[in-house]
């Protein structure tokens, strides 16, 4: 398996449509970075990624707008098309497994994690056997190692 992170902005709103019964969230990612050519003039280069999130979990897709930066991790596909004036172009493409909120022009940072669950016993609310911090009685500074 060949896995693609990309850390980048979000180009425009997301979108969820539904494919044989299955939801899946579109949206577009724009990695850019900045180099110096053999001038030494300051260049940037932008790279798009079309992104398919296949998951049920559409509730994160009112988060992923335009300008928001994410990290989306994923298996890859490149594709070759002919452009209508005859030249040939290429698309990359990400099947996403996993979405990073990074934040926004205007957020402060922070944001969430979403990933496709392993396996569906997990995911359900309820069966977490973490005990919460009333149940631990072990002190506070008592370090383990």
């Amino acid at each position: 398996m060949i896995k693609m992170q990309v850390i980048g902005r979000l180009g425009k709103d997301c979108i969820v449509n539904t494919v044989n019964g299955k939801n899946v969230m579109n949206f577009t990612v724009a990695h850019s970075e900045k180099y110096k050519d053999s001038q030494g003039n300051l260049q940037e280069k932008t790279i798009w990624v079309d992104c398919a999130y296949w998951s049920d979990r559409t509730a994160v897709a009112q988060y992923l707008v335009k300008g928001k930066e994410v990290y989306v991790e994923g298996q890859p596909e490149a594709r070759s098309f002919q452009r209508n004036d005859g030249t040939p172009g290429s698309s990359l493409s990400l099947r996403v497994k996993e979405v990073q909120l990074l934040g926004g022009k205007s957020d402060s940072g922070g944001g969430g994690s979403y990933q496709q669950p392993s396996n569906a016993s997990s995911a359900m609310p309820g069966n977490s056997n973490v005990p919460s911090p009333n149940d631990i009685t072990e002190p506070v500074d008592d370090l383990p190692f």
